[in-house]
C-alpha cells in the first residue's frame, strides 16, 4: 500500500502549460513599467516564486514604485490571453479524476495570486478535484514551507504520509525541508539537473505516468 494519503500539486508548469504565457506577460510588463525586458529564461527560472520574489530576482535594482506599475501591467497582460494561451497538460483531467477514485486528497500549492489559481480551477473544472489550496499570497512563498504545513493541517495528514509533486526546485526545496517526499516532473519550467540536487523519490516525463508510478511504489513496499 502506498504510504500517501495526499498529493499535493504545484500548479504552473506541472498541471497547467502556463510557461510561455508567463513569460511573455513578464516581459510585455516590464516593457510597460520602463523596466528592462528579462531574457525569458531569466524568467522561466523564477516561475513558481511569487509574483513579488519573482520581480525582485529578474528586475533587482527596481525601486519599489517600478514594482506597483510592474504588478499592475503583469496582471492586464496574463489575465487578457485567459485560458487559450495555457492550456492542461495531456491527461491531467483523467489524472486527477483517478487518483480521487483511488481515495487520494488532493490539494494545490502555488505561488500564483488567489485570484489567478481561482480563475484557472473554473476555466479548467479542475476546482472540484481539490481538498485543500493555498496561494503565495494566503501564505509564504515558495521555497518556504509553510504553505504545506498549512494544507496539511488542514487536511490532517503528516508530512509523511503527504507527497509534493512540481517542475522546480522550489516546490522539491520546500518539501525537503520539512521532509516530505517528492516528485519532480521534467516538462515543466526547471529542467532536470535543478530537480536532482533535492532527492526527489523519482522523475516524470508525462504526468499521465503517475497512476502507474504509485502503483509500482504500492507493489515495492
Amino acid at each position: 500500500m502506498t504510504p500517501f494519503r495526499a498529493l499535493i500539486f504545484d500548479w504552473d508548469g506541472t498541471l497547467i502549460d502556463s510557461a510561455a504565457h508567463i513569460i511573455r506577460s513578464v516581459q510585455a510588463a516590464a516593457a510597460d513599467a520602463g523596466l528592462d525586458i528579462p531574457a525569458a529564461e531569466k524568467v522561466r527560472h523564477v516561475i513558481g516564486l511569487s509574483l513579488e520574489r519573482a520581480f525582485m530576482n529578474v528586475v533587482p535594482a527596481a525601486d519599489h514604485g517600478a514594482y506597483g506599475r510592474f504588478v499592475e501591467a503583469y496582471r492586464h497582460h496574463f489575465f487578457r490571453a485567459a485560458l487559450q494561451a495555457q492550456p492542461l497538460f495531456p491527461g491531467v483531467p483523467e489524472v486527477l479524476y483517478e487518483l480521487q477514485e483511488r481515495g487520494f486528497l488532493l490539494a494545490v500549492a502555488t505561488g500564483k495570486g488567489r485570484n489567478g489559481l481561482r480563475r484557472g480551477l473554473e476555466e479548467t473544472g479542475l476546482g472540484k478535484f481539490f481538498d485543500a489550496t493555498r496561494c503565495a499570497e494566503d501564505t509564504a512563498s515558495k521555497p518556504d514551507p509553510l504553505m504545506l504545513r498549512e494544507i496539511l493541517d488542514e487536511l490532517v495528514v503528516g508530512p509523511g504520509e503527504a507527497l509534493m509533486i512540481g517542475d522546480t526546485s522550489y516546490d522539491l526545496e520546500m518539501a525537503a525541508r520539512i521532509g516530505m517526499p517528492r516528485l519532480g516532473v521534467t516538462y515543466g519550467a526547471h529542467a532536470r539537473e535543478h530537480l536532482e540536487p533535492h532527492a526527489p523519490l523519482g522523475l516524470l516525463e508525462d504526468i499521465r505516468r503517475l497512476p502507474q508510478w504509485l502503483s509500482a511504489l504500492r507493489q515495492a513496499g
